[in-house]
């Protein structure tokens, strides 16, 4: 399977060491891959948000002599993106977001073909008993959904979806009652108390495995295996088609990884039945 432009740029920037700012850079990047390589460098920085010279400190940090050599080598790798872009401007906003959705899901297929980071997060999770889900704000709905679905084939599957005082408390029983990891869903905007409860973690010993929306977001210091899948941008609220699909690709692997996984299943549908718990 090709690289997708966005798949592109994030290989670019692996094995460097960004700041906070470039960072910033290159998560906008990421996310506008296909019209980046036709920006300057103060049109990047209004995007991004930071101011010119930054931009031009990131090229460089990349190996480049400055900006508009890190720009033409983006138009190198990607010389027909720009035709496909002008393309989309024929659809109107909703059809917009999602075809970007469907570029999203693309991305993340080429990421999953190199199944290992998963497979590995899949066995570092059956591992954990119990296993702590957390999700906060926009993440809240990912985390909740993989929790309801893990349930059913994990012994003890325990939500944080509530931030507080309370959630370094939740942690420290967890860990306290046999948990060896944490997984954890961040999105933007990403809360202050994600990257606190991910600190608090740690420190009490957890291996953290984050679904996020960007392998340089604020939540990436803090995680010790992070799996990218994008959000849409396209209209007034993010969309997370990606990073859903992506959290049931890691329930599939955690319950590979299980081996009394199929007759919780079994045994769960067979009490359901009993109940008649769903409407056939």
């Amino acid at each position: 399977m090709s690289d997708s432009p966005a798949a592109r740029l994030q290989k670019l920037f692996e094995g460097h060491r960004l700041t906070p700012t470039q960072r910033r850079i290159a998560h906008c990047m990421v996310r506008g891959a296909a019209e980046v390589p036709f920006l300057s460098s103060v049109e990047l920085a209004e995007l991004a948000g930071v101011s010119q010279p930054s931009v031009t400190r990131f090229a460089v940090a990349l190996g480049f002599d400055g900006y508009p050599a890190l720009r033409r080598h983006l138009r190198e790798v990607a010389p027909a993106e720009r035709a496909d872009a002008e393309q989309g401007e024929a659809y109107n906003e909703y059809q917009q977001a999602v075809l970007g959705e469907i570029e999203n899901l693309r991305q993340l297929a080429a990421l999953l073909a190199d199944p290992a980071p998963v497979q590995e997060a899949g066995r570092v999770l059956a591992a954990s008993t119990p296993l702590p889900v957390l999700g906060l704000r926009a993440a809240s709905s990912q985390a909740r959904g993989f929790a309801y679905f893990a349930a059913k084939v994990h012994p003890d599957v325990r939500l944080l979806d509530e931030g507080g005082s309370m959630m370094e408390d939740r942690i420290d029983a967890a860990r306290y009652e046999g948990a060896t990891a944490l997984l954890c869903f961040a999105l933007p905007r990403h809360p202050r108390e994600v990257v606190d409860a991910l600190e608090r973690a740690r420190r009490a010993g957890l291996t953290v495995v984050t679904v996020a929306d960007s392998a340089f977001a604020p939540v990436a210091a803090h995680c010790d295996l992070l799996i990218p899948a994008p959000v849409g941008t396209g209209l007034a609220f993010d969309t997370a088609c990606a990073p859903m699909l992506l959290g049931r690709v890691l329930l599939e692997a955690m319950a590979d990884a299980l081996p009394d996984a199929q007759a919780r299943l079994e045994a769960f549908d067979a009490r359901a039945a009993a109940r008649g718990l769903f409407v056939e």
